[in-house]
């Protein structure tokens, strides 16, 4: 029976109450799945800190000493708020209190302090702040998991 309604799964030819009985998972797979879940959102952050830590050194290089702080300061106004927002989850996943609502909104918020502080930013360090510094900081580390892609490919 278990074979045959994974042959019509991959088909999709299972109605509704074939397809319950296939989807039910045992609380030691649940148990997998939410550490799996809160070892990516870790890495996830990892990823990105590594990335924001990288953009203050380039600009450092590259532009001074102002631009290399520019660049953090950049970084930090997306990380923060996105580090509250993973670890916020990874509590409500081992929680086992994850759902919809608890990622909108805390993406919604995670959003709206990302724009406060670089809206802070922009007047508290506006005579020393290096724009395209703090948009390099802040762009790499947005894309942190082009790192994680990155070293998934190559092992």
């Amino acid at each position: 029976m278990q074979q045959n309604s994974m042959q019509h799964v991959q088909q999709g030819l299972l109605d509704q109450d074939e397809m319950d009985k296939v989807l039910v998972l045992s609380d030691a797979d649940r148990a997998a799945l939410n550490a799996q879940a809160s070892r990516g959102l870790l890495l996830a952050l990892a990823a990105q800190g590594a990335m924001g830590l990288a953009a203050a050194v380039i600009a450092g290089v590259v532009g001074g000493a102002a631009a290399g702080w520019s660049a953090l300061a950049g970084a930090g106004a997306y990380f923060i708020p996105n580090a509250l927002f993973a670890l916020r989850l990874v509590v409500s996943v081992r929680a086992g209190r994850a759902n919809p609502f608890t990622f909108l909104s805390g993406e919604l918020i995670k959003l709206f302090a990302t724009a406060l502080l670089l809206w802070m930013l922009s007047r508290v360090a506006q005579d020393t702040l290096v724009w395209p510094a703090a948009l390099l900081g802040l762009i790499l580390t947005l894309k942190g998991y082009l790192l994680l892609l990155m070293f998934r490919k190559l092992s």
